[in-house]
């Protein structure tokens, strides 16, 4: 299995350049590695559900649509996650290689931790069971710490596959997945939830009450 104990430096100044890198056309990159069928369009798959999300988060944390940061970071994290539990619910990938390939460094996770706290200012800081099995401990997060995290671990996939280490890639998201952005995306996506259901639900009375009226007449 690849050597998961070596540290990832995150100093590359723009995560744009490290997204764009694993979109590298199928004619620049290094041939995929010979693997089963099934396993190369979950691959793929999975590498297009990473883009999109990638594509999303950045898009937040531009500040291009405040108004709509929350609801688009609630479908973006939804939809990563059913990503992520496709990766959980089948047996392990085992890679190719013995030892994970030096990919140098990622992209700068405090960049966009920084942009999407700025962003989320009131709403970021969140509690969560640590873990609902063992304990009814609770702990501290955010969502802007969440969601770079769960974004920094499919780019490094990303870039596995756009060198054609399929396999890798995979085993990467895979454990990733059960270890750590899995359990952020989720705890995430229940504060997104819930902020939303504030937004929609603690709304002034009249003011739903003229809306209802608005929608029924119009």
């Amino acid at each position: 299995m690849p050597d998961t104990t070596s540290p990832h430096t995150m100093s590359t100044p723009d995560m744009v350049e490290e997204a764009d890198a694993a979109r590298v056309a199928p004619t620049e990159k290094a041939a995929p590695e010979a693997i089963d069928a099934d396993l190369a369009l979950l691959g793929e798959e999975t590498a297009g559900e990473a883009r999109q999300f990638l594509a999303v988060v950045r898009r937040v944390g531009s500040g291009e649509s405040p108004e709509q940061a929350i609801p688009l970071l609630l479908l973006a994290t939804s939809q990563i996650l059913v990503t992520g539990a496709r990766l959980g619910a089948i047996t392990d990938v085992v890679p190719a290689e013995q030892f994970e390939t030096d990919l140098g460094a990622d992209f700068d996770v405090e960049s966009l931790r920084e942009s999407l706290g700025s962003l989320l200012t009131g709403l970021d800081d969140y509690c969560e069971v640590v873990d609902p099995l063992t304990s009814p401990e609770l702990g501290a997060s955010t969502l802007s710490g969440d969601l770079a995290e769960v974004a920094a671990a499919l780019v490094h996939g990303l870039r596995h596959y756009a060198e054609g280490r399929i396999s890798e890639a995979l085993w990467w998201w895979q454990f990733s997945y059960l270890s750590d952005w899995g359990a952020r995306a989720a705890g995430a996506l229940r504060a997104l939830q819930s902020i939303m259901s504030h937004i929609r639900l603690d709304a002034d009375e009249d003011t739903v009450a003229e809306a209802e009226f608005d929608a029924l007449h119009r």
